[in-house]
């Protein structure tokens, strides 16, 4: 699968910080890079891409603010050198942020991010409604739908949950127990704090799993029962 990209950043060095990065990826082509996200959207009113490295500070239109006017929104993968907009960010969907200077490691993490979730989304066929799903409630008035292939792990923080997918993280008011119990037999909870999707899991290592580069621990009251799913899985 090949996937098209595009570079936005007002700063030069940067764009070719990430186009020299791309190189060592051959599935990845860079189809446009642009200075300013206005003529980036001009270019996206005639072409389709899959994913797209932006800055957030930019003259005319900020990265923000071309995220929000996007009809048709790809992956997006924000690179800038302020943290403090993370969580805004996230809010509006983001696969990933990365902080400038960008290592090359951190780069990779990103892309093998990307490439898994467009992955997902070609072998998901076009019809999402058949997509197993639940919707979340993540403000007074909002409900959200998650694709249950995407969700990673659920994490307990008191009274409310973080929910990590593959794309975003929501925080929701419920508790660990009750979701669980929600959720089909490929999720399992491995501790207090935690409930996994078994699909997910990329290591097994004494009392821990690793998912998507995190390790969790294994309770010592769910191993048995964790590690014997997991194996059969």
């Amino acid at each position: 699968m090949k996937i098209r990209s595009l570079i936005i950043d007002d700063e030069p060095l940067a764009i070719k910080v990430i186009e020299s990065y791309l190189q060592e990826f051959g599935g990845i082509q860079v189809v446009g890079t642009f200075n300013n996200a206005l003529d980036a959207l001009n270019f996206l009113k005639d072409e389709n891409v899959d994913l797209i490295f932006l800055d957030i500070n930019m003259p005319l239109l900020d990265g923000l603010s071309f995220i929000q006017v996007l009809e048709d929104k790809p992956l997006i993968i924000i690179t800038s050198a302020h943290k403090e907009f993370a969580v805004e960010t996230y809010e509006l969907e983001v696969l990933d942020y990365l902080v400038k200077p960008i290592s090359f490691p951190r780069f990779v993490k990103s892309i093998n991010r990307a490439i898994k979730t467009l992955d997902g989304k070609k072998h998901s066929g076009h019809d999402l409604h058949d997509r197993p799903h639940i919707f979340v409630k993540v403000d007074k008035k909002k409900l959200q739908k998650i694709f249950l292939d995407e969700i990673l792990v659920v994490e307990s923080l008191k009274d409310y949950l973080k929910i990590n997918t593959l794309t975003n993280k929501y925080i929701i008011h419920q508790t660990l127990s009750s979701f669980t119990s929600q959720l089909p037999d490929n999720f399992i909870r491995i501790h207090r704090s935690y409930t996994i999707s078994l699909d997910k899991v990329d290591v097994v290592e004494g009392n821990s799993i690793e998912i998507d580069g995190i390790r969790y621990t294994i309770g010592r009251t769910y191993i048995e029962e964790v590690k014997g799913k997991i194996l059969k899985s």
